[in-house]
């Protein structure tokens, strides 16, 4: 017999009775039942009930041991009697009668409770993350996780696309996020950059000719932490096509993310094909460029109806109205506990009306409202008795962020919202440029590298504020996945769009002087797309936060409590890197968050 196992504790079925078998695991949980041990050992692939008669050896030494500790035992398979088999157990209609126990590793005083999520803080969970991980929920996710990477890599191979490595050291990106970065020993006063994304390479890897790249890519930003980013670094599907259009890029990905998420989902729906949505009528629809279309409300743009009216809070203003059917039943206390989520959205207060049996609004604003305004409003909001209307009014992107929140809760309290899928979608058409509200400054909205619709000619002719790129992003329940791009492949088009944002062409060839030389022999067209591997999980995992799929995550103050990194380094380590440390106060600098 193996020295450690004949079996695994998942493995043993009623088929097994009578075996002599072998176990290795951890002391999952200990029953004393009149003398009568009942133990749960653990391993990776189950869970099994041992039994250690009074007075046996393997009885007393089960019983002085702690919780995890790790064991090796020896005995037979016995059936369940029919009051104790356990249909939840996939073992649970045996246990094993145990003859001999071998302790391989004993456990010290846990700091919190492994066989509950008992509540535990998520500093300690991340500083004794071995012991969270051994935690039936957490074991399950990062399983997932392998399983969805693995998924990945086969469907992609499938498609046609070929996986290749880039490099982790490379070069500071002048754009996005805040570089990590890794000084040169061997170039005194030089430094690496750690990738915040395979960006670069793997559009000279078009350039080269691979046609279709892949890679589970990991990127490293220096950025803050939120529920759906990990500070530090993150995981990525990277992917690049040569001689594509946008459709072209969406193909292969829509039928990549319906199979994953119809394979993983764990029977919830995958509503499919995506729709295209444009990015102006996503913000005007839903409030988001991140639309949760589980939420079956849409928000309607009446700025006009108010355009000289005497109601001073909508006049001049733009005004949303988010129409919600069958609330008739919904007591006051529904509209005031939206008004209050609006609050914490940074609203002032929440306006709304409802409508009666006989058609006529009530509500706080109705003796606003004209004749006139009703009547625009009960035709344009198709408005039926039991309806109610939420307004907000303020700036555009001040009414989309809070009515885009506001229409999800509504949705949620009432009853119109989708449980149980994934709805997904692409957002399209976004701005090539913004305008800074506070310096007035033409700068790129999106992504500097993609190819503007029009090309070269809507460069010379178009007001920078009307131009659109092919640019696009893959959003699913609210979350978005992944930003991707038509790149653009020629020189004079990359003079010209970053000309329209301000850089001289001599900054442009100093900044990214390898694309540029890679452009004048011979480039492609190309796109890409590189969703996230930690999201897609998170969302297959139901987690509200990316971490609880992360191995071994950083907490939100980008700190490895386990490891403790980061940490200092010794004065001749930094001697030896040509490195002197400034110990004065923190000089933070402002930085564009990538998008």
């Amino acid at each position: 017999m193996h020295r450690y196992r004949s079996h695994t504790c998942g493995e043993l079925r009623a088929s097994d009775v009578g075996t002599d078998v072998r176990l290795s695991g951890w002391l999952h949980n200990r029953r004393d039942l009149g003398g009568i041990l009942f133990i749960d050992l653990r391993d990776h692939y189950g869970l099994v009930q041992l039994v250690a008669r009074p007075g046996t050896p393997a009885n007393e030494a089960l019983s002085h041991l702690t919780k995890e500790s790790v064991v090796r035992v020896d005995g037979r398979v016995s059936a369940r009697g029919a009051e104790n088999v356990n249909p939840e157990l996939p073992t649970g209609e045996i246990e094993i009668e145990v003859t001999g126990v071998e302790v391989l590793g004993s456990s010290g005083q846990l700091p919190f409770t492994i066989n509950t999520d008992d509540g535990v803080n998520e500093e300690r969970r991340l500083e004794y993350r071995f012991l969270d991980l051994r935690r039936e929920r957490m074991h399950r996710n990062i399983m997932l996780r392998t399983a969805v990477i693995a998924a990945i890599r086969q469907k992609m191979t499938a498609l046609g696309f070929n996986e290749m490595a880039t490099p982790i050291l490379t070069a500071a990106s002048p754009e996005g996020a805040r570089d990590f970065l890794v000084p040169s020993r061997l170039n005194p006063g030089k430094f690496y950059a750690l990738p915040q994304a395979p960006q670069q390479f793997k559009q000279l890897l078009m350039i080269a000719g691979f046609d279709r790249y892949f890679q589970i890519a990991p990127c490293f930003r220096d950025e803050d932490a939120r529920a759906d980013r990990s500070p530090g670094e993150f995981y990525q599907l990277d992917v690049e096509m040569s001689f594509v259009e946008q459709e072209d890029v969406f193909r292969p990905v829509e039928r990549l993310m319906t199979e994953l998420f119809e394979e993983f989902g764990g029977g919830r729906h995958v509503t499919s094909p995506f729709p295209r949505i444009p990015f102006r009528e996503a913000m005007l629809t839903y409030g988001s460029d991140k639309p949760d279309l589980r939420a079956r409300l849409e928000l309607v743009d009446i700025s006009d109806v108010f355009e000289g009216s005497g109601f001073k809070a909508f006049a001049g203003r733009h005004v949303r109205a988010l129409p919600v059917p069958s609330v008739q039943d919904q007591p006051r206390k529904f509209f005031d506990q939206l008004g209050e989520y609006a609050v914490e959205q940074g609203a002032k207060g929440l306006a709304w009306v409802r409508v009666g049996d006989d058609g006529a609004l009530s509500g706080p604003i109705a003796k606003f409202l004209t004749q006139e305004n009703v009547g625009v409003l009960t035709e344009r909001l198709a408005l039926k008795p039991g309806h109610a209307v939420f307004f907000g009014a303020g700036d555009f992107d001040e009414v989309s962020k809070i009515m885009g929140a506001v229409r999800v809760e509504a949705a949620r309290r009432s009853g119109h919202f989708e449980e149980d899928v994934f709805r997904f979608c692409w957002i399209v058409d976004f701005p090539m440029y913004e305008k800074d509200p506070e310096t007035g400054r033409i700068d790129f909205s999106h992504n500097p590298f993609s190819m503007p619709q029009g090309g070269l000619e809507a460069l010379r002719t178009q007001d920078p504020l009307d131009i659109l790129g092919w640019q696009y992003d893959i959003v699913c329940n609210g979350v978005e996945l992944s930003s991707g791009a038509i790149r653009n492949h020629r020189p004079d088009i990359m003079f010209k769009a970053f000309e329209i944002a301000g850089y001289d062409r001599e900054t442009v060839e100093r900044e990214f002087s390898g694309m540029l030389r890679a452009f004048q022999y011979g480039a492609p067209p190309h796109g890409g797309i590189a969703p996230g591997v930690d999201r897609i999980v998170m969302l297959l995992a139901d987690e509200p936060n990316i971490r609880e799929t992360i191995a071994f995550p950083l907490n939100q103050n980008a700190q490895d409590l386990l490891m403790g990194a980061p940490a200092e380094v010794e004065d001749a380590r930094l001697k030896e890197l040509h490195i002197g440390l400034y110990k004065g106060p923190a000089k933070p600098t402002p930085y564009k968050p990538t998008t």
